[in-house]
């Protein structure tokens, strides 16, 4: 299983239930990544996307506590163990974990790949991803080349557990 996220220097990922900042080629490589897969995410993820809709062209499997919540093309689920029930039969490669922070924080032991995109600022922000450079177990296996978008500087890291 892997994850995907963008954080920016202090590992942050959102304020208010809204991403940090929106940059295309970020977009574009979590579009061609989880385009035909399986995504697993809480439900505030789930509202925070446009009309709080499922992803298209993508197995959206929401976990939340609320008992008699529905949403039309989604899966949803109550727990973790049951989302990780519902993806057993699937290739680990074609899963991937997109949030919000607690389901980061309870999946990232399930997972064996992170894709980082690292965005090299500080943002007022109220919800963080945990910071894998102070986890011996991952290592980064691959860094882009530094890329900027307006005055944006950002990379993509792949993390891998060892």
């Amino acid at each position: 299983m892997k994850c995907i996220v963008a954080v920016d220097n202090n590992w942050a990922i959102g304020l208010n239930n809204k991403t940090l900042v929106s940059i295309p080629a970020d977009m574009r490589f979590f579009k061609s990544e989880t385009t035909n897969k399986v995504v697993i995410m809480g439900k505030n993820t789930l509202e925070s996307f446009p009309a709080g809709m499922p992803l298209k062209n993508r197995t959206n499997i929401v976990i939340t506590h609320k008992e008699n919540y529905k949403v039309p093309g989604a899966i949803i689920v109550h727990s973790i163990e049951e989302a990780l029930d519902m993806v057993k039969d699937y290739d680990t490669d074609d899963v991937y974990v997109i949030g919000g922070a607690k389901i980061y924080e309870q999946m990232l032991k399930y997972c064996d790949v992170v894709h980082v995109t690292k965005i090299d600022f500080e943002y007022n922000a109220d919800t963080y991803f945990p910071n894998l450079d102070n986890m011996p177990e991952w290592h980064i296996e691959c860094d882009s080349e530094e890329q900027t978008y307006y005055d944006l500087e950002y990379r993509f890291l792949k993390y891998v557990k060892k």
